[in-house]
């Protein structure tokens, strides 16, 4: 496997690209903007999967599919939703193909026309809550708590493995409660685990905040978002939560029978995050030398390397320490392919971000020791096979901490304060990163800074503290500071 990839300093895009392909995580695909997502990559994501799915069955929802197909009119029931997607919806008109009479292969049969047209879900609250009107009637059905893991399709110009695909996985949790403060706080409980989970588990710090009116998604009363700094001073959006009100219940007439035997719309919640994770995973942590993962979602946590090749000692010691680590959980390799030379193995499992290697040769068994290097500082130290197992397994935590530390102080060098527009287009062009800065509070005000910089509001944080002060650009009164950035 060739090592080189191209520096961070020198093209951060291509650098990006570079890992996605080179670390086996994803290729590019014959249709247009969307992506193959390789078993390496596909086992970051089952990961995620896994540990999401395990705390949404724990705060009580349940899984449930529905259509990929969302007729036109279902859009159009609920008006800001529609506004909001419809520049990206993939339509199908046509159910049939035929042979070309002129002999050019297929073609689209001309009978064969829909007499609606189906949207290729690029979000399911049409589908899903024109659903729940069958399902709900009384108090007694609430709350209903369902989540789906489902691919969605939103048409992309410009896109890029994982960050921005045409098509893409994700879960979507959609849920209805009999009062507006049940549905806030699903949407904050929602918020909150997204939030643990990048920090506990992607060692990925966030901001959590709310978005601004014109950020929020399309039908919402709120969104709750956490947001991401990425090594080059971008910001990621990295999960949504989203406080519905009673727009879609009134859209598509979803009602119930309260305790008091009278008729009331329900409220509603959606959520979701996707293999966006996936490039937030390689553009917090990763290097010049390759992909770096978090030992938590590493698909291999530890490989074991033999110098320079495997024999009857060698593999005794190596057996004994994959007992030991798979006792505790952890995923190991023994890699005993001879085909390939040891250095060939160091390079291939660094550009993959393995987080632990281990190298034992005759030499350092007749020295009762074993090289262990770790991903995240490549540093390389000689461990005693007396303890061996117990060293490597506690290693694997202080990687996990040391990337997330690691990720907290590049967002705190990179988090600065602006007072007037002129610094706050110096920070933008000359450092990047998140700026903490007065606002108005209007639309306009917040269009026109993004007209002119290119930044957008990230969030208004939840730990926002009151602090009077001057619009940066229009000098009007400001209750306090927003987040704003360039982002992906």
């Amino acid at each position: 496997m060739a090592k080189e990839i191209t520096p961070r300093s020198v093209d951060y895009s291509q650098w990006y690209l570079d890992i996605v392909r080179k670390a086996g995580l994803a290729d590019n695909s014959a249709v247009r903007g969307c992506m193959v997502i390789k078993p390496y990559g596909y086992a970051i994501w089952g990961k995620i999967q896994g540990v999401l799915d395990s705390e949404f069955t724990r705060t009580g929802h349940v899984n449930a599919y529905f259509p990929l197909f969302i007729p036109k009119s279902f859009l159009s029931r609920e008006a800001q939703h529609v506004e909001g997607f419809a520049k990206e919806c993939a339509v199908v008109t046509h159910h049939r193909l035929k042979a070309d009479p002129n002999g050019g292969g297929l073609i689209v049969d001309p009978e064969a026309k829909l007499e609606e047209e189906l949207i290729v879900r690029p979000t399911s609250e049409t589908i899903i809550w024109s659903t729940y009107k069958d399902w709900i009637q009384s108090y007694r059905d609430l709350p209903l708590l369902i989540n789906q893991w489902a691919n969605v399709v939103r048409w992309e110009m410009r896109t890029r493995p994982f960050l921005r695909t045409t098509e893409f996985l994700w879960q979507e949790g959609h849920t209805a409660h009999a009062t507006r403060d049940e549905a806030v706080r699903e949407a904050q409980m929602i918020h909150d685990i997204y939030a643990d989970f990048t920090e506990n588990w992607m060692a990925m710090p966030v901001v959590k905040g709310v978005k601004t009116a014109n950020e929020r998604f399309a039908g919402a009363e709120d969104t709750y978002t956490i947001e991401a700094l990425m090594q080059d001073g971008k910001s990621l959006q990295a999960g949504t939560s989203h406080f519905l009100g009673q727009n879609f219940a009134r859209a598509f007439d979803v009602s119930f029978l309260n305790e008091n035997n009278q008729q009331e719309l329900v409220w509603a919640t959606s959520w979701g995050v996707s293999t966006r994770l996936i490039g937030g995973l390689i553009m917090t942590h990763s290097d010049d030398e390759g992909l770096v993962l978090p030992p938590k979602l590493a698909p291999l946590q530890v490989v074991i390397i033999p110098v320079p090749k495997p024999d009857p000692a060698i593999n005794e010691v190596a057996e004994k320490l994959m007992a030991e680590l798979k006792e505790k959980g952890i995923s190991v390799k023994y890699d005993i392919d001879e085909k390939a030379r040891p250095g060939f193995k160091y390079a291939e499992y660094e550009m993959k971000g393995v987080p632990v290697r281990v190298a034992i040769g005759q030499r350092d068994l007749e020295k009762g020791q074993a090289e262990v290097a770790r991903r995240d500082t490549r540093e390389k130290e000689f461990v005693s096979l007396e303890g061996l197992g117990s060293f490597v397994i506690n290693l694997l935590d202080e990687i996990q901490q040391n990337l997330l530390l690691k990720a907290l102080r590049y967002r705190q060098e990179n988090t600065r304060e602006a007072d007037d527009f002129e610094t706050f287009k110096s920070i933008l062009d000359e450092q990047g990163g998140f700026i903490s800065a007065h606002w108005d509070g209007t639309t306009e005000t917040e269009l026109k800074i993004k007209e002119l910089t290119r930044a957008t509001i990230r969030c208004i944080p939840l730990d926002q503290k009151p602090e009077q002060g001057k619009c940066i650009l229009t000098g009007n009164p400001s209750a306090g500071r927003v987040l704003f950035a360039k982002a992906y």
